[in-house]
């Protein structure tokens, strides 16, 4: 809509305005994260950003004074990030996250073509891309909620899963309808799954290595975000039948499952439940009867 008024400058414009209003609102008011203040002994802070938050300090007392204590143990960084137990989750998570973005480049790129070859004129299959990215939005919003309860490996794996059956169904032949909500599942399974593996990520490693991995997870990922766009124009090209097409990205897909369930649990995930397990066998037995 804009383009004949603005021209693409100014559409490049529009696309600048978050580093004028996003970046200087995020310096000022974004809030340092809870764990890293606390690892690094600023516990006044710490306490005073978890009050107003509801981030809770984890094993920290609430009663002052608390001595300053170093940072978390083990190498911090990416000398932490392929060594102490890690180099296989972090391996895996980035080829996680690359095979997310595939899919969503993908998709973002080339599926308002794959629905003028399903018989849709242009601007309805420009439409088809507004619905999947609004269920990419809807479909993170939700799937954070119940991944804060469920824990974020099994929610990355079924929305993967969701994606992979919904990409499946966009062979059918379906009503106009029942097609638009199986592209906004899509998207759910698709974009909406690519951002919760960040927050994956971020909740797996320990404080002093977090940046690297989420850092690495984005990073390997745009290999992802490369070849996207020119695996869907190599299947296009090459004469691929539409449906062909389709099952394809639903493999691709359903390969982002098996990695996802592939990810070994986080270390502190395995203290817990062995702390768990021990308390358990501490506790006194009922006699038998």
């Amino acid at each position: 809509m804009l383009l004949p008024l603005i021209g693409w400058r100014g559409l490049f414009l529009i696309g600048a305005l978050p580093l004028i209003t996003l970046f200087p609102l995020a310096y000022v008011r974004m809030p340092e994260s809870v764990a890293w203040l606390a690892s690094r002994g600023r516990m006044e802070e710490a306490r005073a950003i978890s009050l107003r938050t509801g981030v809770e300090i984890a094993d920290v007392p609430p009663a002052a004074p608390v001595q300053p204590r170093p940072a978390a143990e083990g190498k911090a960084g990416f000398a932490g990030l392929f060594g102490s137990g890690y180099l296989l989750p972090t391996i895996v998570l980035g080829m996680m996250s690359a095979t997310g973005l595939l899919l969503v480049y993908s998709l973002n790129t080339w599926l308002p073509e794959l629905m003028l070859r399903a018989g849709f004129n242009a601007k309805g299959s420009l439409s088809f891309l507004l619905v999947l990215n609004g269920g990419a939005v809807i479909g993170a919003v939700l799937g954070s909620r119940v991944a804060d309860r469920y824990g974020p490996k099994l929610v990355v794996a079924c929305c993967f899963a969701i994606g992979a059956v919904a990409i499946g169904l966009l062979t059918l032949d379906l009503p106009l309808a029942v097609r638009l909500a199986a592209v906004a599942v899509v998207g759910l399974g698709t974009s909406g799954t690519q951002t919760l593996i960040y927050g994956f990520v971020a909740n797996y490693y320990r404080t002093n290595v977090r940046g690297a991995g989420v850092a690495w997870c984005a990073g390997f990922g745009r290999l992802g975000g490369v070849g996207g766009p020119l695996l869907g124009g190599f299947l296009i090209s090459g004469g691929f039948a539409l449906n062909s097409i389709f099952y394809i990205l639903a493999g691709l897909a359903l390969l982002g499952v098996i990695l996802t369930l592939v990810v070994p649990m986080a270390r502190r995930q395995r203290e817990r439940s062995r702390r768990v397990d021990a308390a358990a066998l501490r506790a006194p037995q009922a006699p038998a009867i």
